[in-house]
């Protein structure tokens, strides 16, 4: 039964990323199906747009990478986040809602704070992972942190952010999706393993990756020569893309568009770029080997920033400490390589043998492919539930209705003192 108000709940969203978009769009429904008085507004994509929310501009059309490109469009954000300031001040939404996309995001919260209207932060960026002195901003400028992760609750709350666990916001999308039996008939069909590749959602991140994984798929070929590819394109541009760099390979790969989830579903081995996918992968316990190609220059930069063993998140998930003293990549090498789900490679080199041996190894070890299948059923089952957005947006009402607890400012854990904290 929808919550009852006697005056009708704004509340302003910020998603910049696609995957943000469809947690947003998630998370929006919810809202509408619990309480009969709500209106969303702000900046989003087009899922957030079908959902409801009246959208101030597409964010999703700046989704942009590193420091260089960020520059670039620095005129646009500047505007989007001066027209957000402005409606903050005039028309004072009872509650700002954050997803992912630091840098923009953290300037709405700013504003939003200056204007004493609440902050929520739905799927967080991983400050953990990366910058760690983010955390102060998210000290400063954020009331309430939706905690995807279990151990990143653990850590926001020991550095003084007021975070709670609600469970990963993509579980929700997944558990919706419905999948075209037709396409699924066509492929199963036919006769060969598939290989599925997911070279990400950005377009930056298809132009740095694809080259390696069909290098991959060359190799991969030359072993198992009745293997089939099939390249899950995010947009048709990035499919373009993809037909050109499958033309200059001399590959038969097939290229689709909308059609990743069921790729994965029929995949027997897959190669992807690293981010948020991993997790779906995971839903569908498919055996992958993860690569995120940078230029030199970006990997040196990032090893200065990153403080996780891993990029992965499920990788992540199983680590025994998640924050280890040494933050190496992963090297299959390693003596405790075997324990890793996903393979994965942060690189500025050609990966393409060992992500080649990996898939190569799944296709005709079938005791290999089959104990890692029943690893990732295992993970799955402990993690893989869906409910994020049901359980953030009772909290946010509960929050707006005055019925939850109040937050002192700063947010300092009680047993810590401030000094502790900031170290």
């Amino acid at each position: 039964m929808a919550e009852q108000y006697e005056r009708p709940i704004t509340v302003f969203f910020s998603a910049g990323e696609p995957s943000g978009d469809l947690h947003g769009a998630n998370l929006i429904r919810e809202f509408r199906s619990r309480c009969d008085q709500f209106q969303a507004v702000g900046y989003g994509g087009p899922e957030m747009e079908k959902a409801g929310c009246k959208l101030h501009a597409d964010l999703t059309a700046l989704a942009v990478m590193w420091f260089a490109r960020a520059l670039l469009n620095l005129h646009k954000f500047w505007d989007l986040g001066s027209r957000a300031d402005r409606y903050f001040r005039h028309h004072k939404p009872d509650a700002v809602v954050l997803i992912d996309y630091p840098g923009f995001n953290w300037w709405m919260a700013r504003r939003a704070k200056a204007h004493g209207i609440p902050v929520f932060y739905y799927s967080p960026p991983q400050i953990w992972a990366w910058a760690r002195w983010r955390v102060k901003k998210m000290r400063r400028f954020v009331d309430h942190v939706l905690s995807g992760l279990p151990f990143e609750e653990q850590w926001l709350n020991e550095h003084g952010c007021n975070a709670t666990f609600i469970g990963h916001p993509f579980f929700d999308e997944v558990g919706r999706r419905k999948m075209d039996q037709a396409f699924l008939d066509h492929y199963n069909s036919q006769e060969g393993p598939l290989v599925t590749i997911l070279p990400g959602s950005r377009t930056q991140e298809v132009e740095h990756n694809l080259k390696w994984f069909l290098k991959a798929a060359r190799l991969v070929r030359e072993k198992i020569p009745n293997a089939r590819f099939a390249i899950a394109a995010f947009k048709p541009r990035q499919a373009d893309i993809a037909r050109r760099e499958v033309e200059a390979a001399g590959l038969p790969v097939d290229i689709h568009v909308g059609k990743a989830t069921e790729l994965m579903h029929l995949a027997d081995s897959c190669m992807a770029c690293s981010g948020s996918v991993s997790l779906e992968l995971l839903y569908h316990e498919k055996p992958t080997v993860i690569l995120y190609w940078i230029t030199r220059s970006a990997y040196f930069v990032q090893s200065f920033f990153r403080t996780v063993k891993y990029i992965t998140l499920v990788n992540l998930l199983t680590a025994d400490d998640p924050f280890p003293k040494s933050n190496t990549p992963f090297d299959p090498s390693d003596a405790d390589a075997d324990r890793v789900l996903f393979p994965e490679y942060l690189t500025y080199e050609d990966k393409s043998g060992q992500i080649a041996e990996h898939v190569i190894q799944w296709l005709t070890e079938p005791e290999r492919h089959d104990a890692l299948v029943a690893r990732l059923a295992e993970l799955k089952a402990q993690i893989a539930h869906g409910g994020a957005a049901r359980r953030a947006t009772e909290y946010i009402l509960k929050v707006l209705a005055g019925k939850a607890a109040p937050i002192p400012r700063p947010h300092f854990v009680p047993s810590r003192t401030a000094g502790a904290v900031e170290a």
